[in-house]
């Protein structure tokens, strides 16, 4: 009997009128073409009526579910609750908007929202029920999504919230020793020894502070697309030299062994050596920060068809399955407690991956478990081979630099005067400005070589006090160097288009500055 035929019958008495019968006769038609599985079942359970929307959920056809019990559709582990809406049904209670799942024929657990009502004869006896089953499956999933989203959500600011925690310890932690440092050397009859252990102190903390901060920008700009690569054609050994050479102290410092292995043949790759070299280092650094004393650090290279292969293994604490995943995430850190210990931001193998990837290659991580150390693969390109070069051997830095008149504008005073009496030790004639106005009315009577031009001044900013100094008869040939806090691409071509020559980040590197300024000064010379 069709589905039709069945509520025809529930719904049909002996005084039925012709206009009864065809309003049954619509309601049979409007089941019969809903989305929703509707059916109807007896008291107990059994399968009255059948319609195509129960065809399309459930896989049964009418033939095959009428008659059925109920529980064709309905898992194993449900029955008991199926039972007690039987109950609720013979009771002549209904139920709204039930979700529960069912059983579709190729095995599919199907999520629905199920309504049921009582159906009763003229006596007021419960002699059926109609089922309204609707597909919520979709619905499903996205709550589900949204669910996960939420959750991955507040995963990430709980692990912004610790990379932020983790920040502020990492940069007070330089400050201490350096305040200690600073009050011992005010201190009445210091030794020369204990003066030079407190510059040796400062020293050691400002490069670890400047490390961290060159680290946070380079991420930021990784993170944003915004950092280009000065890539050139450079031969592996060199980058690799420059590498263990930053990081040897580190290393040296754990008592470890590094053993380096490189093919026999020069390889050269299309690189930014400068990205390239931290690559590597932050990679070697990670080794020797969690390998216990005295460990074993190897570095190896090798070529793969027209890949470069390029391995860090060491013999330390090692990583589960469920690490590695998460080694490369930015605010993830593997082991949190250890690496807080240790020091460091947890950062830099997120740099080490957007770094890789701006080069064209891939980096992943190998390890057999806890204890049994770690394995850091890099994969780059490889380029052919150009015709052998004659080599220049680089001029000697150790030769005095030709005096300048340096012209420094901050409104830093600290920053100012130490960078001064820095510049005037290695031989150049200097004045000190600390606004951008007072900088102008020096630099008017000065006429320096070079002017180091903070950018955030008062009364006139560096771009401002650039453009004044461009303006000048005599200002065309001074050197101007912008000194900022603000290193992205897009400073530096702000300052660029301002008229400097130049753009330095703090905090700026001695050694840098001292080759610009030789540099400068060669120029003149020869010029």
């Amino acid at each position: 009997m069709s589905t039709r035929d069945k509520i025809t019958v529930l719904h049909r008495d002996t005084s039925q009128s012709p206009a009864a019968a065809d309003e049954a006769a619509l309601l049979a038609a409007i089941v019969e073409s809903s989305e929703d599985a509707i059916l109807s079942k007896t008291p107990d359970g059994r399968i009255l009526s059948w319609n195509i929307g129960a065809e399309r959920i459930f896989g049964y056809t009418a033939k095959q579910a009428i008659g059925q019990p109920i529980t064709l559709i309905v898992p194993p582990e449900l029955h008991g609750e199926e039972s007690e809406l039987l109950d609720k049904l013979r009771r002549g209670e209904r139920i709204r908007h039930f979700e529960t799942v069912r059983l579709a024929r190729d095995g599919r657990r199907v999520p629905i929202s199920l309504s049921v009502s009582p159906v009763r004869n003229s006596r007021g006896e419960v002699v059926a029920a109609a089922n309204v089953s609707r597909d919520i499956s979709e619905w499903k999933a996205t709550e589900q999504a949204l669910r996960h989203s939420e959750e991955a959500l507040r995963e990430e600011h709980r692990r912004k919230d610790d990379f932020l925690a983790t920040l502020a310890h990492e940069l007070r932690n330089p400050l201490a020793p350096i305040r200690y440092a600073v009050a011992a050397s005010r201190k009445q009859g210091l030794s020369k020894e204990k003066r030079e252990q407190g510059r040796q102190i400062i020293e050691r903390q400002l490069e670890h502070m400047s490390r961290l901060l060159d680290d946070l920008l380079d991420i930021a700009r990784v993170m944003h697309d915004m950092l280009t690569l000065r890539k050139r054609r450079v031969e592996l050994r060199s980058v690799i030299g420059a590498a263990i050479e930053t990081c040897r102290p580190k290393i040296d410092a754990k008592r470890h062994t590094l053993a380096v292995d490189l093919p026999p043949q020069p390889i050269e790759i299309d690189a930014d050596p400068v990205r390239l070299a931290q690559v590597l280092t932050n990679l070697l650094i990670n080794a020797a920060k969690f390998t216990n004393p005295g460990g074993r650090i190897e570095l190896n290279a090798r070529r793969e068809h027209r890949n470069l292969i390029v391995s860090v293994r060491d013999n330390g604490q090692g990583m589960t399955p469920e690490m590695i995943p998460h080694l490369f995430t930015l605010f993830s850190q593997a082991n949190t407690a250890l690496e807080r210990s240790e020091g460091g931001l947890g950062i830099g193998l997120a740099l080490v991956r957007g770094l890789v990837a701006l080069h064209g290659g891939s980096v992943e991580a190998h390890s057999d478990g806890l204890g049994r150390g770690s394995e850091f693969r890099v994969s780059l390109p490889v380029v052919a081979p150009m015709p052998e070069r004659v080599s220049q051997s680089a001029g000697q830095a150790s030769e005095p630099p030709a005096p300048l008149r340096v012209l420094i504008a901050d409104d830093n005073r600290d920053g100012a005067d130490s960078c001064a009496t820095l510049l005037e030790v290695t031989g150049h004639t200097v004045k000190t400005a600390y606004d951008g106005r007072e900088a102008f009315e020096l630099a008017e009577q000065f006429h320096p070589d070079v002017a180091l031009l903070d950018i955030g001044m008062p009364k006139l900013n560096g771009y401002e006090l650039a453009h004044l100094i461009r303006g000048e008869p005599w200002g065309g040939t001074v050197v101007l160097v912008a000194i900022t806090g603000w290193g992205q691409d897009e400073d530096r071509r702000r300052a660029l288009a301002a008229g400097f020559d130049h753009h330095l980040v703090k905090p700026i590197d001695p050694n840098q500055l001292d080759v610009l300024l030789r540099n400068i000064g060669a120029e003149q010379q020869a010029g």
